[in-house]
């Protein structure tokens, strides 16, 4: 049976996931809190939000889950908690442009990753995409050691955690793969947030880092978290995924760095460096190619 015709236009659902995704970094700079406990917060405000549709309409799904499942969604959910905890810390060192486009070179990782560990295919589309992006990132690096109008007070260190945020959501769509062919979406990532949620308290309770005692101004911003990146961005994207091709999502997930990095300028009074904006644009440009490559290699048959 194929998927229905969907009531709202997928395009339209796509602008606004790439809207809301886009007002992650500010609403992150924006609070006070720790990386750790701002990312906490996102992830259990967005847990407790699906958890009633996961348990009412879909809790029939739960009784399939086997041993392999919540092993895949152990180790999906500990992926995304080290994504959202280096990503966010990443944002207290360097610039939201380059903060953002760095993470989001997931696709290469996942090229890279299901090559190694899946033994799939690398076209030479996506081979000349990964080139290009890496030089887009030593653009990005090499500018700010030489002071290319670097922001942020470690840009470097802020970098490198953007990256290993990229590699770990790389990981987190990896090791959930199997599981989100088998499992609804809405169960998927309730099991998976909540597991996030908890490898993220065990870390700020590590860190010493207060859980409660926050004023409502940070409660907003963790709530605004949630309901705008959390469920009308990352939830609106998975569910695009059955309504168009994955490369139209891809290629649309690009649209984040632009989109942070004007909200930045406007919000922010954050204008980036040159050696930011050539660099993103390059690795932009090579996150592209290989979106683009994959889709085609995943559409024709060997």
């Amino acid at each position: 049976m194929g998927v229905s015709e969907p009531r709202v236009d997928p395009r339209l659902a796509l602008a606004v996931a790439v809207l809301a995704v886009s007002t992650s970094a500010i609403l992150v700079r924006w609070s006070d809190a720790a990386a750790s406990v701002a990312a906490f917060y996102r992830v259990l405000l967005t847990t407790a939000m699906l958890a009633p549709l996961a348990l009412g309409r879909h809790r029939s799904a739960f009784a399939g889950l086997s041993r392999r499942d919540v092993l895949a969604a152990g180790a999906t959910g500990v992926a995304l908690a080290v994504h959202f905890a280096a990503w966010f810390e990443s944002l207290a060192w360097t610039s939201v442009a380059a903060s953002v486009t760095l993470v989001q070179c997931q696709p290469l990782f996942v090229a890279v990753g299901a090559w190694a560990l899946l033994d799939e295919r690398v076209t030479r589309g996506t081979t000349a995409g990964i080139l290009v992006a890496v030089g887009g990132i030593a653009v990005m690096s090499v500018g700010e050691l030489l002071g290319g109008g670097a922001v942020g007070p470690r840009p470097l260190y802020g970098n490198a955690l953007a990256l290993v945020g990229g590699v770990m959501a790389a990981g987190y769509v990896l090791a959930g793969r199997s599981l989100r062919q088998r499992f609804p979406l809405i169960p998927y990532v309730t099991v998976v947030y909540a597991v996030s949620a908890a490898c993220l308290l065990a870390f700020v309770v590590a860190s010493g880092h207060p859980v409660t005692g926050y004023p409502p101004r940070e409660w907003a911003l963790f709530l605004a978290m949630a309901v705008g990146p959390g469920v009308l961005g990352h939830t609106i994207l998975n569910w695009a995924l059955a309504h168009v091709e994955s490369s139209m999502v891809s290629v649309s997930l690009l649209g984040e760095p632009v989109g942070s990095a004007l909200l930045a300028l406007v919000l922010l009074a954050e204008i980036p460096g040159w050696s930011t904006l050539t660099g993103g644009v390059v690795v932009l440009a090579g996150i592209g190619v290989v979106a683009r490559s994959r889709s085609v290699a995943e559409a024709t048959p060997d």
